[in-house]
């Protein structure tokens, strides 16, 4: 299991480094279309009264990888006030059945990890946030730093977005390193026009920063299981070679009264 997790762990951690060039790009694309658009009109740019919160919680669908679910337990227990979960993960689903919170939704996820079943539970939260049914979109999820640190994150306002730019700045950051969103000042023509592209635009970003949270998941997981698998059989192995050692005394032990025995009857009897 070990050997398995560690495969898994670096397939999932070289998809989640390949998507980071892309979420640049995609930040380069939306800091040229942000100063030709009244971003107020757009509904994720819209402040809200929050009255119900919308949180997606994505946990592991199998155990057998440490605290990694139990943190992320944690952080829904401190979670107060009204709120609706749409869940991606076995052990989530069966958490949050057992504490009796409001589940709208439960999804899978395959260790691959493919774009279309993160646009799903992108479309359903999204449509929920338009409905009004929820008034954020929060995401809880175990943030991948490296393969012994996984990191419980609360994510806390993915929608509504405070800005535009800042939702730009947070994309370049996604995109890895020191890179900046880099604004385009050639002349540019949007079909049919520029408020139309933000709006077909903005939502699928937000899926797509999800997938990024979907991948820094399972690379979580990966890296989870194969450190506990590996102290798992640490701890069963030192425990063989202290039983491979008492059993060895005892042997010892055993052949010594023997000889001891053997050697007191031949006495006796001469």
């Amino acid at each position: 299991m070990e050997l398995v997790a560690a495969s898994k762990m670096k397939k999932a951690q070289a998809a989640a480094l390949a998507g980071r060039p892309y979420a640049l790009l995609m930040a380069d694309m939306l800091a040229a279309l942000a100063p030709k658009v009244d971003a107020n009109q757009h509904p994720f740019l819209q402040p809200r009264e929050v009255k119900t919160r919308g949180i997606l919680l994505i946990t592991t669908d199998k155990g057998l990888c440490g605290p990694l679910n139990a943190n992320l337990f944690k952080l829904v227990s401190e979670i107060e006030g009204p709120a609706k979960f749409v869940v991606s993960g076995r052990k989530g689903a069966q958490f949050l059945a057992r504490t009796k919170r409001d589940v709208v939704a439960d999804f899978g996820i395959t260790d691959k990890v493919p774009f279309h079943e993160i646009k799903v539970i992108g479309d359903f939260m999204i449509d929920l946030f338009l409905q009004g049914q929820i008034d954020t979109i929060e995401v809880i999820y175990p943030r991948f730093k490296n393969t012994l640190v996984q990191e419980p994150v609360h994510r806390p306002v993915i929608l509504p977005l405070d800005s535009l730019n800042d939702f730009v700045a947070n994309l370049a950051e996604d995109g890895g390193g020191d890179a900046k969103a880099k604004a385009d000042d050639r002349l540019m023509i949007f079909e049919p026009n520029a408020q139309t592209v933000l709006e077909a635009l903005l939502p699928f970003y937000v899926k797509r920063f999800l997938y990024q949270l979907a991948l820094s998941t399972k690379a979580s997981e990966h890296s989870a299981r194969m450190v506990a698998m590996k102290t798992a059989k640490d701890n069963a192995t030192n425990l063989l070679d202290d039983l491979t050692l008492e059993y060895n005394k005892a042997r010892q032990a055993a052949i010594t009264q023997e000889i001891l025995e053997i050697a007191a009857a031949q006495f006796t009897a001469a």
